[in-house]
C-alpha cells in the first residue's frame, strides 16, 4: 500500500474509533433528551458556529426529514431578527466541540429568556454549554484525525454520528415507516414508489391480448407488435393465463415443425399474477421480485384486464 493511502487509512480508523467511543458515553442524558423532543409540541432549533454550523445544519435536515419538525440557525443570524421565530415549545440543541464558543454563549442567554430548553451536544460535559443545558450528549474525542489534531475531523464526525442516533432513535420512538418518509421526500426514487400508483404507470393501451385457441404461429406477430414481451390470453372477457416471449422460444425449439399445430391455452401459464390499480408501485415491485417474473397484470373489480405494469414501469 502506499503511503499516500496509509495517510488515508490512518484517518478513517481514527474517525471510526472516534464514533465508537461515543458508545460508553451515552448515558440517561440521552434517553431524556430523546423524549424531550418526541414530547416537544414545538421545533428543534438546532444552533452551532464554523464547522459545528455545517454538522448541525445536516442534523437539522436529517431530523427535519424523519419526522421531527427542526431547522438550522446561525446564533449570529438570530440576533437580527430570527429569534422572532423561537416560542416556548421549542426546544434547542446546542452544537459545539470546546463548549466554550462566544457566540454561543451570548445566544443562550436568549434562549433561556425564552424558557427554550437546551441540549448541549459538546466535548467537554463541564464546559459552559453543557451546564447551561437540561440534558447533555457528550461527544468527546481523544484527538482529531488530522495530523496537526487541529482541523476539526474526528470531532466533527462523533458530533455528526450523535445527531444521527439521535434521529434514529426518535424515528423508533415515533414508529416511523418508508411510507412516512416517502411523504417527506415526494421527489426522491423511494418516494416515488410509495406514493405513485399502479394506474399511474401501467400501459392501458393497446394491450396484447390474443384468444386462448389461437395456433402459437399466429400469436408471433401480436407478440411483437405488443413490445412488452407477453400476451395475455383471453376466453371472451375472462383472463385465462399469458405466454412470454421466452416460453414461445423454448416451445419452438422443442417442438419443432409442431410448434405452429399448438394453440396459446396448450402452452400458457394459467392464474397470471394480477393487482389491482390502486396498489403502489413499490409493492408491485416487490411481487415481481418475489415471484421472479416481469409484468403484472392490473385488473378491476370484476377481473377485467384494465393494464400491465412490468420491471421497467418500476424504475422511477
Amino acid at each position: 500500500m502506499s503511503r499516500i493511502r496509509d495517510y488515508a487509512v490512518k484517518c478513517l480508523q481514527d474517525e471510526a474509533a472516534a464514533v465508537l467511543n461515543l458508545i460508553p458515553l451515552l448515558t440517561d442524558d440521552f434517553d431524556r433528551a430523546v423524549q424531550m423532543i418526541y414530547h416537544s409540541r414545538g421545533r428543534l432549533i438546532v444552533t452551532g458556529v464554523g464547522k459545528s454550523g455545517h454538522i448541525g445544519a445536516k442534523i437539522a435536515a436529517t431530523l427535519a426529514s424523519t419526522g421531527t419538525p427542526s431547522f438550522f440557525v446561525n446564533p449570529l443570524d438570530a440576533y437580527h431578527g430570527d429569534l422572532g421565530m423561537f416560542t416556548p415549545d421549542d426546544i434547542a440543541l446546542v452544537i459545539s466541540n470546546s463548549g466554550q464558543t462566544d457566540e454561543l454563549l451570548r445566544f443562550i442567554p436568549c434562549l433561556i429568556d425564552r424558557q427554550i430548553p437546551i441540549i448541549g451536544m459538546t466535548g467537554h460535559p463541564d464546559s459552559l454549554v453543557a451546564r447551561y443545558s437540561t440534558c447533555h450528549l457528550n461527544t468527546y474525542v481523544e484527538r482529531e484525525a488530522c495530523p496537526l489534531n487541529l482541523a476539526p475531523t474526528s470531532s466533527t464526525t462523533a458530533a455528526l454520528a450523535m445527531g444521527d442516533a439521535l434521529a434514529c432513535a426518535l424515528m423508533e420512538v415515533r414508529h416511523f415507516r418508508a411510507q412516512d418518509f416517502a411523504r417527506f421526500h415526494p421527489g426522491g426514487s423511494l418516494g416515488r414508489r410509495l406514493l405513485t400508483r399502479a394506474r399511474d404507470v401501467m400501459r392501458s393501451d393497446d394491450l396484447p391480448m390474443v384468444a386462448w385457441d389461437m395456433k402459437l404461429g399466429d400469436a408471433i406477430i401480436p407478440m411483437s407488435e405488443g413490445k412488452l414481451g407477453l400476451l395475455v390470453a383471453m376466453e371472451g372477457d375472462t383472463i385465462r393465463g399469458i405466454i412470454t416471449d421466452g416460453d414461445l422460444r423454448r416451445i419452438m425449439q422443442r417442438w419443432h415443425a409442431r410448434f405452429f399445430d399448438l394453440q396459446v391455452k396448450d402452452v400458457m401459464t394459467p392464474n397470471p399474477k394480477r393487482i389491482h390499480p390502486d396498489m403502489k408501485i413499490a409493492e408491485a415491485e416487490q411481487l415481481l421480485n418475489r415471484y421472479k417474473i416481469h409484468s403484472l397484470l392490473v385488473v378491476d373489480e370484476d377481473d377485467h384486464l384494465v393494464g400491465i405494469v412490468d420491471n421497467f414501469s418500476c424504475m422511477l
